[in-house]
């Protein structure tokens, strides 16, 4: 009884919720305890957007006296949830300042965001009407913002999940500047895309995940091709969404986040060093 409370205490003064481990994202179901017990600031933020609204954005803060590299952190079709802020507060723990703009800003009931929207059903189905073209005026109005970040060294990567994974792989195509580009079960882009990506790109998927995975042998062959950087990582029985879902899959989606998450946190630190 003794160690069991002292274990709880050890986690909450770490930022995790009682029972995780605090070296990885919460999932979706441990995801407010977590930024509830966290001891890092975070806030919303809204970053203005030229010809649009502004942009509701959770950004994490590290608790770092130097510069940090910024990370921007692009949501599932789900929208900006708890979970996603909960990944931003784990990334800021590493050391970043983590920047999660809600893609959903000003398309919901009233102009409003996700959070105005009555079901996921009906987030879903808007995050899905977003143009390709209206994505990129967003991470840019978010990555010309965060690189005025005082904190911030100049270094801007993404990381994006499901729907997000798609668009951090496209957006590392779009944007030239950019450091690198994580990609957590999302579809590779089309081959004019691939031709003109700078930024190294690490990606992560389910192995039982048949749509995505089909789309990552092109990619990976054109990226060899033209001399890019892709390292693919497949996880063996874990499913799509494997981070959020770590419970899943009779525990292959809990390796799967055990083996990712610090591949993850190790290039970032690489491609964003100062």
């Amino acid at each position: 009884m003794i160690l069991a409370a002292l274990l709880s205490v050890v986690l909450l003064t770490q930022g995790a919720a009682p029972g995780r481990d605090p070296s990885l994202p919460p999932s979706a179901e441990q995801a407010k305890a977590a930024l509830d017990a966290s001891p890092r600031h975070g806030e919303y933020v809204g970053v203005p957007m030229t010809g649009g609204p502004a942009l509701k954005t959770w950004i994490s803060y590290p608790e770092r006296k130097d510069k940090a590299g910024v990370v921007v952190v692009i949501q599932e079709v789900f929208g900006l949830t708890d979970w996603l802020r909960g990944v931003a507060d784990q990334l800021a723990k590493e050391g970043f300042i983590a920047v999660a703009p809600d893609m959903v800003s000003g398309f919901g009931p009233g102009g409003g965001g996700t959070d105005s929207v009555g079901s996921r059903d009906d987030v879903v189905a808007l995050v899905h009407k977003i143009t390709p073209d209206e994505v990129v005026r967003r991470l840019n109005a978010v990555r010309d913002w965060a690189l005025k970040i005082p904190a911030g060294n100049g270094k801007i990567a993404t990381v994006g999940f499901c729907w997000g994974g798609g668009q951090s792989f496209a957006y590392a195509g779009v944007q030239s500047t950019l450091a690198a580009a994580v990609v957590f079960y999302g579809v590779s882009p089309d081959p004019a895309v691939i031709d003109v990506i700078q930024a190294p790109v690490l990606g992560h998927y389910g192995g039982d995940d048949e749509r995505v995975d089909a789309t990552i042998p092109p990619a990976e062959t054109q990226m060899k091709k033209l001399g890019k950087s892709f390292e693919v990582h497949v996880y063996a029985g874990a499913g799509h969404g494997f981070l959020r879902d770590q419970s899943g899959r009779e525990g292959a989606n809990l390796k799967a986040t055990q083996q990712a998450w610090p591949r993850t946190v190790a290039f970032l630190k690489e491609k964003l060093k100062s």
